[in-house]
């Protein structure tokens, strides 16, 4: 049982950079492999990054192209994903979301989910 709340999203210039933050609750949240996933509206959502359970090995999806970094707390409950040189296109709702299995999370399937935090790039 894992509860995840995301915060951290805003408004931005194009160029911009923020931080989002998840924050999670539930002890089988230390054995979960955790994730990020956008979505825009009328788009389908999309594999942003994701972080093993031992906070040892990451992945991006093509979306990052270099500019995003996931990382959690060694001993915490918080997953971040920083966000830089932010465009337009980027403008999406980011979700958090874990799960035991690092094949099913990367695959965009995951047991918990957070409601999203909504991130809008101006031009």
């Amino acid at each position: 049982q894992v509860h995840l709340v995301e915060s951290g999203g805003g408004l931005v210039q194009a160029g911009g950079s923020l931080r989002l933050s998840c924050a999670a609750s539930g002890g089988e949240f230390t054995d979960c492999n955790a994730a990020w996933f956008r979505q825009a509206p009328g788009k389908n959502r999309e594999f942003v990054a994701a972080i093993d359970w031992s906070g040892t090995g990451t992945t991006y999806g093509d979306v990052a192209q270099g500019r995003f970094m996931i990382s959690r707390a060694r001993a915490g409950n918080t997953v971040w994903l920083r966000l830089s040189d932010l465009e337009p296109e980027d403008t999406a709702t980011y979700f958090c979301a874990a799960d035991l299995s690092w094949g099913r999370i990367v695959g965009g399937i995951a047991d918990y989910w957070g409601q999203g935090t909504q991130v809008t790039v101006s031009s």
